[in-house]
């Protein structure tokens, strides 16, 4: 059964000849404890991007002060921030980049539900490819499993939000003012599409933060668990 098992494992890991070797090593006999203590372990690094990370962008300005991920407007409308501030409606360039940054921290709120799904999914080739993989494979993982269920949930949020804020009204009175001024090439953009790409942008951006973290600082790693499945990592390094 060992056997079957470790040549399943090499037929499908990503790694080098060396690293395989590196990891045999490691797991001279990859029972069941060992599957679980690397699934458990990537698990917990995920739900922890999540609850450290992501929690963090759902707070009030938490895309709008975190220059990081904050929302500014679509590159078709630079020209009519800039228009708009030379005409002395800075406050209302303003207002309009901040509507944006709200609905997409009232989108953020739905997300936990689906990332925790996508962590329970997960297998054990799922966690050992992740593990041994590149500084940022948790993130893609969840990027791949979550982006169109997060898509499908972010999308009538932002525009619940874009209604119950105003911003519909705050934004057509932008594009309205900008239009009426004279010789520019009229604007009229999707930005409920746009703002909630921006804000699938940003729930990712942060969970590779700390994703980087529990990778490359030892003190991030906050479980005996955590430590002892990413000693692996360390050795491959």
């Amino acid at each position: 059964m060992t056997k079957t098992f470790l040549a399943l494992f090499i037929s499908y890991s990503l790694l080098s000849c060396a690293e395989l070797q590196q990891v045999a090593n490691q797991f001279p006999e990859l029972n069941q404890n060992a599957q679980l203590d690397i699934a458990g372990g990537l698990k917990e690094a995920l739900n922890n991007g999540i609850s450290k990370q992501v929690s963090k962008l759902t707070a009030m300005d938490g895309f709008y002060k975190n220059e990081a991920v904050k929302i500014l407007m679509p590159e078709e409308l630079q020209k009519v921030d800039k228009a708009l501030r030379k005409i002395g409606l800075s406050s209302l360039a303003d207002d309009g980049i901040k509507m944006l940054n709200r609905a997409a921290e009232d989108a953020v709120k739905e997300s936990t539900p689906i990332f925790v799904d996508a962590v329970k999914q997960m297998s054990f080739t799922d966690a050992k490819n992740i593990l041994m993989g590149n500084e940022s494979s948790a993130t893609t993982y969840l990027q791949t499993t979550t982006k169109t269920p997060l898509y499908a949930k972010f999308n009538p949020v932002i525009k619940n939000s874009f209604n119950k804020v105003g911003a519909d009204k705050v934004w057509s009175n932008i594009i309205t003012k900008y239009n009426a001024i004279p010789l520019v090439k009229k604007v009229n953009p999707d930005l409920t599409d746009y703002t909630t790409n921006k804000a699938l942008e940003g729930v990712y951006k942060m969970i590779a933060v700390e994703e980087k973290n529990i990778r490359t600082d030892l003190s991030s790693r906050t479980s005996p668990l955590l430590q002892k499945v990413f000693a692996l990592q360390d050795k491959k390094l």
